[in-house]
């Protein structure tokens, strides 16, 4: 199945990949290093740079803040931040998210952002006219808010990390309930990094299996063999954290791709599924080739007029000019017609 994901953009079926820089909050708050992230990640050839759209009041609750319940590990041995304080800083506009959206446009990279509340949603709609939205995988059993963003009756990419396959079968049923079947399914394990043997790249073969729709990949691994093979498995997206410095301080950075690795990513992304092609057997060698690589018959001694061809007088060799190995059947037991050299090779008017 393919969807239209943006006018540019459609996903699934033969669809080249669809790769996503991840910005979310590595921008740290400060625009100046977005708009560089955007640029780069322009360069490294991403179909598309992806904001969090979240405030200090939409993500978490009073509790969190109180336990400091998401420190990134930057902070946690200091107490000049609480984790409301770089909650609030990190967080982007919605101003500043229109800014992005307009410099995107401007270099022709698809610009969008994940919600976490119903204001946010409408924002992205109504205001930012963003062409698809991201569901986090954090909300795949919050129904209610996967059926208000399915009634937008825009294209749903829904992450599935942190989720039973009951819960994802419940998400999927609730945007198809709403009367929106565009949607792009992205296998996803919300540990960061995991494991190899935590990635559990099959799974893209299960849900491929199980749903019509496109199945891509939302990474959190390190470096770029893993996307790469996602796509190997028949993943139509990626999506992957970026950065312009896995150093910076921040709750993403150290697991990020850097511009250079992303590059890496797009291209052996494509690269890939140019070489998976089609499923149908043929000959994509030409004839010269072809005949250039096979054998033919020869002669394995000199053979004289009137000798009867057995199998100890023959053998094969290239090119595949002459009599193909299969015609032996014809060749044995007939009278050759006139004398034939040593290694020449055999043709019909030699018997």
């Amino acid at each position: 199945m393919k969807i239209q994901l943006t006018s540019k953009h459609a996903v699934g079926d033969d669809s080249e990949p669809y790769i996503i820089a991840e910005l979310g909050s590595n921008h740290n708050g400060d625009m100046d290093i977005a708009k560089k992230m955007i640029d780069a990640a322009k360069e490294a050839g991403a179909n598309c740079v992806k904001f969090q759209s979240w405030s200090k009041d939409s993500i978490f609750s009073r509790k969190a803040y109180e336990d400091n319940y998401f420190l990134a590990d930057d902070y946690r041995d200091r107490d000049d931040y609480t984790m409301e304080e770089i909650v609030e800083e990190y967080s982007i506009s919605e101003q500043e998210l229109l800014e992005m959206k307009k410099y995107s446009d401007k270099l022709g990279i698809d610009c969008t952002s994940t919600p976490f509340s119903e204001k946010e949603v409408d924002f992205l709609v109504d205001e930012m006219n963003t062409e698809f939205i991201k569901i986090a995988s954090m909300d795949v059993n919050n129904y209610p808010f996967i059926d208000y963003i399915a009634k937008k009756n825009l294209p749903i990419v829904l992450s599935t990390g942190l989720s039973t396959l009951s819960e994802i079968n419940n998400a999927i049923e609730t945007i198809e309930n709403a009367g929106n079947n565009k949607i792009v399914i992205l296998h996803c394990v919300s540990i960061y990094p995991p494991e190899d043997d935590e990635i559990n790249l099959c799974n893209i073969d299960t849900l491929s299996g199980m749903y019509e729709y496109p199945v891509g990949f939302s990474d959190h691994t390190l470096g770029t063999a893993i996307p790469i093979a996602a796509i190997a498995k028949g993943a139509c997206m990626i999506e992957k954290h970026f950065t312009l410095d896995q150093t910076m301080e921040g709750w993403d950075h150290k697991i990020s791709t850097t511009p250079d690795e992303l590059r890496e990513i797009v291209n052996g992304a494509r690269k890939v599924h140019l070489a998976l092609g089609t499923k149908r057997v043929y000959q994509e060698e030409n004839q010269e080739r072809i005949l250039a690589f096979r054998r033919s018959i020869v002669a394995a001694r000199d053979i004289a007029a009137g000798e009867i061809f057995d199998e100890k007088m023959l053998d094969y060799k290239r090119p595949g000019t002459g009599l193909a190995p299969g015609e032996i059947v014809n060749l044995i037991g007939k009278k050759a017609r006139r004398d034939i050299e040593y290694d020449r090779i055999i043709t019909f008017e030699d018997y």
